[in-house]
């Protein structure tokens, strides 16, 4: 015998919407986001890097984050290529405009990780 009360009924309802929600987000695909992030990752892999380790270079901090360190650090781009760079001050923010040494690249070449000189 299939149960019928009210609350059953609206249990196997809410079970099947989320079933079809999973099932259409797995046919739609990665997000335009998603899939625009990793054309960029594809084409930083296949240019030189337009920084050198051991040079400085002045950027706008785009975000800061956590980075695998597990220290805040500044995100910011360097003619398009992601430099992390750590040591920043606490009161450092979104939109301040830096200079970072670059220390070494990260696996693939795709970003690189600097440490803070000044304030630009």
């Amino acid at each position: 015998m299939i149960p019928t009360s009210p609350v059953t009924v609206a249990a196997a309802a809410a079970v099947v919407l989320l079933v079809l929600v999973g099932v259409l987000n797995r046919v739609r695909g990665p997000s335009d986001e998603a899939r625009e992030s990793e054309r960029a990752h594809e084409a930083a892999r296949e240019r030189e890097p337009p920084v050198e380790i051991g040079e400085t270079y002045e950027f706008g901090v785009t975000e800061l984050t956590d980075h695998h360190s597990g220290r805040e650090v500044a995100v910011g781009k360097v003619e398009g290529f992601v430099v992390f760079t750590e040591d920043v001050p606490s009161d450092l923010g979104k939109g301040d405009v830096i200079r970072a040494k670059v220390l070494s690249f990260n696996e693939g070449r795709t970003s690189a990780d600097a440490t803070f000189v000044s304030r630009a």
